[in-house]
């Protein structure tokens, strides 16, 4: 009887100890499961900084600042002369207003003196035309591409920069300065170019009225001291979503947006410039839609 009572007793402590075996092996594989998933998020988290760090991954309208590249360059240059004449410059916000003043020159030639920043996004705007119709006098080398600021109105616009470009052409000089960058430090955006004693002159004498309608605004365009333009020729949200390639490929079209934008923006540019070289070069200078332009400057 003892014997079975023993029997009995040691089957039911294999059962338990079965059981026992069980859940500890349960315990083990869920253990492994969870670790396993954290795991795998702590590798998705890590992968999505890496590509966060890198420039990887879905593409932002806040486009890297750079150097442009030669396409982008060459196609400031090549709008063909059937583009400008068929967007003329109908449109047009405001532009270049013809002022009384001394002559505005550099190395002998009539000087084109351009004042903005890269967080502003007006400024963003209006560097296309302006590049496009200085490009139409000779070229440029080291154009910079940037966005306006991420965190003020038509953000992340996508643009080109001024600073440390170089212009050369026989007709005209150009000086280029972008006082501050689009990044804040300490609350303030970040310090860039300054320009020379004589250009803020210019700057603090002739962007105020009478000269421009809106005083202290940028940027500010004096072109040869015969004109100047202070504030966009148009709105930065037709540049909203796009690239510097998607924008510089569209100046061709005449049914772009951004080519009547920027284009007929030129085209006024242009026909002031044109009065400032003495109507040179003439290909340029003699063409529909320069004529036209030159007939719509406004005067302050």
């Amino acid at each position: 009887m003892s014997r079975r009572v023993e029997e009995k007793a040691q089957a039911r402590q294999k059962v338990a100890e079965l059981r026992a075996a069980r859940l500890r092996a349960e315990r083990r594989k869920r253990l492994l499961i969870a670790l396993g998933a954290v795991a795998i998020v702590v590798v998705v988290v890590g992968g999505l900084i890496v590509v966060r760090l890198t420039g990887g991954g879905k593409q932002t309208t806040a486009t890297p600042s750079g150097t442009a590249d030669t396409a982008i360059v060459s196609a400031l240059a090549a709008v063909p002369a059937t583009t400008f004449d068929q967007v003329g410059s109908d449109g047009v916000q405001g532009g270049p207003a013809a002022i009384t003043a001394p002559a505005l020159t550099a190395n002998g030639k009539p000087k084109v003196l351009y004042i903005g920043a890269e967080y502003c996004p007006f400024c963003a705007a209006e560097r296309w035309p302006v590049a496009v119709a200085l490009s139409r006098f000779g070229s440029f080398s080291n154009l910079g591409t940037t966005h306006s600021a991420s965190d003020d109105v038509y953000p992340n616009t996508p643009t080109l920069s001024f600073h440390g470009a170089t212009y050369t052409s026989q007709y005209l000089a150009f000086t280029g300065v972008e006082t501050t960058t689009n990044q804040k430090v300490n609350g303030q955006y970040a310090p860039l170019d300054t320009p020379t004693a004589a250009d803020q002159q210019t700057f603090d004498t002739y962007n105020q009225p009478p000269y421009v309608q809106s005083g202290g605004s940028i940027p500010f365009i004096d072109l040869g001291g015969k004109f100047v333009s202070s504030g966009a020729t148009y709105s930065p949200a037709i540049l909203a979503g796009r690239t510097q390639a998607d924008i510089a490929n569209a100046l061709k079209d005449p049914s772009s947006p951004i080519s009547r934008a920027v284009d007929a923006s030129a085209n006024g540019y242009t026909a002031a410039l044109c009065q400032v070289t003495g109507n040179q070069p003439g290909n340029v200078c003699t063409s529909p839609a320069v004529t036209a332009a030159a007939g719509k400057l406004g005067r302050s």
